[in-house]
């Protein structure tokens, strides 16, 4: 069969995803390669529906693949099949106070990015900066000092040339050393391998709304060791974040009391955008559904199609796990017991605009809410029919679904938004539930200029058809609160999160970026990350000002 891409998808898919020889050059075609995957991940059935079950699977994953229906994450379309065999792409490592486990976690992530993972990590076990070092009696650089070092790792390794480094480097908010996180990469270029991420508790925000002072606690003693104005911490992360969009917040609270293997034990990182909070250890495989490959001739969402497309995308992640190869025992084992997975969507601005409805608006959000309960539903209903099949996660007995009488699910988590970057470049659709970034733009990837023109834009405008301007938005014309409202819709029925930017124009102030904090936390989101236009120097997606060519 034929694959309908784009030359831009074509390009990607050359320089990440099709396999190439010892010499270099391209030798799989992009039905090889979505063949290849649907091969390896099938070959997982075999055991629970015998041969017979593992052909209708394989013939279904690459139908799916090669309709741009569903894709899974990038590592999955990378190793599967391949000698290296990592699918998952969202890690989490964690670091603890001692020299030797800090290095034994940058072995660890070295590992995980060879085979083009992602990690996340919480510095905050570390001592702070001018603490005791008990071993040799000198002093403690404190955690921004090994960011700086597992950076370096990252830059030198650089994940085989495909797929970058990335990092999420998170520090508790009680934390000393927390002035100089929030600080850390005020110079364009510092840390360049990381994400940077404050957790705040509901204390915290509580003390910030009341004008209190909260306890800094050094961990290696579990004392407190002064005091700060909660609102002067909070304006100072908002301030930052308006300079250049880093550092981002993390609800902790609120991820782990809705964690539903929390008797497991207590989440304090996330996967590099955000959108996967992960135990120790832990790792998780995501794939997403092209709503625009779902539509009737109205551009409405076919429902019973939906379905089937969900019952068969949660089955291609259970499978990755069985099929998986993990860089160490440790992170095999709890993968396992917890079987975490991720389905999720792509093209929802798409969706909108093709149904005349504007991203800011309250018909949106009723969109969204519809959209993703039902996704829900039928990811809790496939993950309980796999349970039936081969039995629930390991780790169910003791859950809160356990104790509470639910029925028993495959997966401890069925649901995430992720960012889909390339992944809805390949599909030729809007990125995950962002709205569009611009209807013509340049998208920098791994040194190359792509210029890009929306479909629907560019079919439009050769029609000679009128484009409504309060349908035809892009991201900066979207005010912040709705963005924040719309991963908050979303985020209703996600067990996992949500990777959503909120973007700002350039003029606006640090009292907008505190305002959409205040409300993220209001809403219920996991987490919110910010980005106010031109506010560094060297962007990914850039508007082409109508030079990119029709």
């Amino acid at each position: 069969m034929s694959i309908h891409l784009s030359e831009n998808a074509l390009l990607t898919l050359k320089a990440r995803y099709l396999r190439k020889d010892d010499s270099g050059r391209v030798n799989e075609t992009p039905e090889e390669l979505f063949m290849r995957v649907a091969r390896a991940i099938a070959a997982a059935e075999e055991p629970y529906t015998g041969k017979k079950g593992a052909e209708e699977a394989e013939r279904r994953f690459f139908r799916m693949m090669s309709s741009l229906t569903f894709l899974p994450n990038s590592p999955t379309l990378m190793n599967a099949g391949m000698h290296l065999g990592q699918l998952s792409a969202c890690f989490v490592l964690p670091v603890d106070d001692s020299l030797p486990e800090i290095f034994n976690t940058l072995r660890d992530a070295a590992l995980i990015h060879q085979g083009g993972g992602g990690t996340g990590f919480s510095f905050s076990r570390l001592r702070p900066s001018g603490d005791v070092v008990g071993s040799t009696k000198g002093v403690s650089s404190g955690p921004v000092s090994f960011m700086r070092v597992f950076d370096m790792a990252t830059e030198a390794i650089k994940q085989g040339g495909t797929r970058r480094g990335a990092n999420m480097g998170i520090l508790a908010v009680d934390h000393p050393d927390i002035l100089a996180f929030i600080a850390a990469k005020d110079r364009e270029g510092e840390l360049a391998n990381f994400n940077i991420s404050v957790t705040v508790s509901d204390r915290f925000m509580a003390a910030v709304e009341k004008g209190e002072d909260y306890p800094l606690c050094n961990p290696r003693t579990g004392e407190a060791i002064g005091r700060l104005p909660a609102a002067q911490v909070f304006e100072d992360i908002a301030g930052h974040a308006w300079a250049n969009g880093e550092p981002g917040l993390i609800f902790l609270d609120t991820i782990n009391a809705t964690h539903p293997a929390s008797h497991v034990g207590t989440i304090e990182a996330t996967n590099p955008c955000g959108e996967e909070p992960l135990l120790p250890y832990e790792s998780c495989n995501l794939g997403s559904l092209n709503l625009t490959r779902l539509v009737d001739e109205q551009g409405r969402i076919d429902y019973p199609r939906l379905a089937e497309e969900v019952r068969w995308g949660i089955r291609f992640l259970d499978d990755v796990i069985d099929v998986n190869r993990y860089p160490i025992p440790a992170i095999g084992e709890i993968t396992r017991g917890n079987r975490k997975i991720g389905l999720g969507i792509m093209g929802f601005a798409d969706l909108l605009i093709r149904q005349g409805i504007p991203y800011g608006s309250e018909a949106a959000l009723r969109i969204a809410e519809e959209i993703m309960s039902f996704v829900r539903q039928e990811s809790v209903a496939a993950s309980e029919e796999l349970a039936r099949e081969r039995g629930p996660y390991p780790h169910f007995v003791g859950s809160i679904r356990q104790q509470e009488g639910g029925a028993p699910m495959r997966n401890a988590t069925v649901n995430t938004i992720a960012p889909t970057g390339t992944l809805s470049l390949i599909a030729g659709v809007s990125s995950g539930i962002e709205p569009v970034f611009a209807f013509e733009y340049e998208r920098h990837v791994l040194g190359t200029v792509l210029k890009e023109v929306h479909p629907l834009y560019r079919r439009l405008r050769e029609e000679g058809r009128g484009l409504d301007p309060e349908v035809f938005v892009t991201a900066l014309q979207v005010a912040p609160d709705w963005h924040v409202r719309i991963q908050a819709a979303f985020q209703k029925y996600v067990d996992n999160a949500v990777s959503k930017t909120i973007n700002f124009p350039f003029e606006a102030t640090v009292e907008d970026v505190k305002g959409a904090f205040l409300l993220a936390h209001g809403l219920g989101c996991k987490g919110i990350t910010v980005y106010r236009d031109k506010s560094r120097r060297s962007q990914v997606l850039n508007v082409c000002g109508g030079k990119c060519p029709i």
